[in-house]
This record gives C-alpha cells, sequence and structure tokens, in this order.
C-alpha cells in the first residue's frame, strides 16, 4: 500500500472530474467531493483539506498541509500553479466586523457570509503559511512570497511579498519554454 490512493480508488471518491495521473494522499481530507474538479497530473499531499466548489487544471502541486475552503464561490487554479505547505484559501468568509455572528453552527440569517471567486493563473506559486482571502485573481505567472497575505487582486508575472502583500519586482517569463516542451 503506497501514501497515495490508487486510481481506482480515486475514482471512487465520488468527484465531479478526475483526470489522469492524479495522486492524492490517503491523508487528505475532501468535503464535497460532487462539487471538486481535478484535471491531468495532479498531486495533493497529506494533510490538505478540499472542501466546497474547487476546479484544479493540469499540473498541479498541493503541498502538506494546504487548505482550500471552496465554499459557493469557489476556487480555481489553471494549469503549472502550485501551493506551498501549510497556506490557507479561503472564497468565502464570515463578516468579522461584530455586525453579524460567525461560524457554521449559527443559523444563516444571524451571519452575514461574503465571498468570491479565488483563480490562480497558469504558472502562479503561493510560499509557504500564505493566505488568500475572497475574490481574488493571481494574475499568470505570479509568485507570492512566504507568509503573504492576499487580499486584491494581483497583476500578472509579478513577485509579491508581505501583509499586506505588495509587488516587489517582475518574475522572469524563461519557465514558458519548459511549458512548450510539455505540449
Amino acid at each position: 500500500m503506497t501514501s497515495f490512493y490508487s486510481e481506482d480508488e480515486v475514482k471512487q471518491l465520488g468527484l465531479k472530474h478526475v483526470g489522469k495521473d492524479v495522486l492524492i494522499s490517503r491523508k487528505a481530507s475532501i468535503y464535497g467531493a460532487g462539487n471538486i474538479e481535478i484535471g491531468d497530473h495532479v498531486r495533493i499531499d497529506d494533510f490538505c483539506i478540499l472542501s466546497g466548489k474547487i476546479k484544479l487544471h493540469n499540473y498541479i502541486h498541493i503541498a502538506a498541509a494546504v487548505l482550500l475552503f471552496g465554499g459557493t464561490s469557489g476556487i480555481e487554479m489553471d494549469d503549472y500553479s502550485s501551493i506551498s505547505s501549510r497556506t490557507a484559501v479561503y472564497a468565502d468568509s464570515d463578516d468579522y466586523s461584530g455586525s453579524a455572528m460567525t461560524n457554521p453552527t449559527v443559523p444563516d440569517e444571524c451571519r452575514n457570509v461574503y465571498g468570491g471567486r479565488i483563480y490562480l493563473g497558469k504558472h502562479v506559486i503561493i510560499g509557504t503559511g500564505s493566505t488568500i482571502l475572497p475574490d481574488v485573481t493571481i494574475g499568470e505567472g505570479c509568485a507570492v512570497g512566504s507568509m503573504t497575505l492576499v487580499t486584491s487582486s494581483l497583476a500578472p508575472w509579478g513577485i509579491y511579498v508581505g501583509v499586506p502583500c505588495r509587488r516587489m519586482k517582475d518574475r522572469k517569463k524563461d519557465l514558458l519554454k519548459f511549458e512548450e516542451k510539455l505540449k
């Protein structure tokens, strides 16, 4: 037995779609599998949580202990993107202002949940320990440094760091030549 589900076991998880060459750790937790689509050449490591509406394209790596909370708004990761360990991505969130109550044990009429789709473009890499909040597009080729808080959309091909996140410099596009080799 390996630490990843077999191809047949992955098909039995009840995912909306699953491609080929998909590795999902037996220690990952998947909630609402019928809302999750996984493309080809995807690896999801130990202690990850995938919940809600999620679409993973091709050649994607999700490292250990990543939390993807797609809710109803959804998270989409385009080709060649990856998320480093201990990162949390929230497509939906409670209102923390005190205007409403918080947490899923409280009736919906007492809560104010807001959200917006999260989109990670092609060749995006998210550094360890980062947090991405609702309604954010991370443009193609962006690199987000470790421990970064992303609260608004990021322009393509930048290197972003900090709390709150800010663009430090442009990212090289040399990696695009390797994409051509994979096609």
